[in-house]
């Protein structure tokens, strides 16, 4: 097999690959509280809050999928157990049933520390000219951002 030549040096590969996991864990992390909570939601507003998480858990699994292949093609595994994704998250485990307003906070802060990780892993892909990341944390920092917008709003 031939060594990775993609004009990104292997340290910058390496740390944005490293970038990249946390992100992954964010929206893993993420995406199985929203089916938690699909799961488990209950109340005046069931209906809406059941269908709408199905459609945020949905829109999940492919960003899941798209981030670590990104990490794969910088020739990094990527995590994919349980414990690699408590390890590397930044999104605490929800302990219980909440009600469905409280579901919509904590995926609403979720949401936003998706973006805030994304931040982070943006500047390191900008810093070594890595566009093929930027572009998919730029695309997916925008989802996040509007789907708490979105959740917020619910809660006014």
């Amino acid at each position: 097999m031939s060594k990775i030549d993609i004009g990104i040096n292997e340290q910058d590969r390496v740390k944005i690959a490293e970038g990249l996991k946390r992100l992954l864990a964010d929206s893993y992390t993420l995406y199985l509280q929203t089916h938690n909570f699909h799961w488990n939601v209950v109340g005046p507003q069931f209906r809406e809050l059941h269908m709408m998480f199905e459609e945020h858990y949905t829109e999940l699994a492919t960003a899941v999928d798209d981030i670590a292949e990104r990490i794969r093609t910088l020739d990094v595994p990527a995590p994919g157990t349980y414990k690699q994704f408590a390890s590397l998250s930044s999104i605490e485990e929800v302990e219980g049933i909440p009600s469905g307003k409280e579901m919509v906070d904590l995926l609403t802060h979720g949401h936003e520390q998706v973006v805030k990780t994304g931040r982070e892993v943006l500047k390191m892909a900008q810093d070594a000219d890595d566009e093929s990341t930027a572009a998919l944390v730029s695309d997916r920092m925008r989802v996040h951002e509007k789907t708490a917008w979105m959740l917020r709003a619910l809660n006014q």
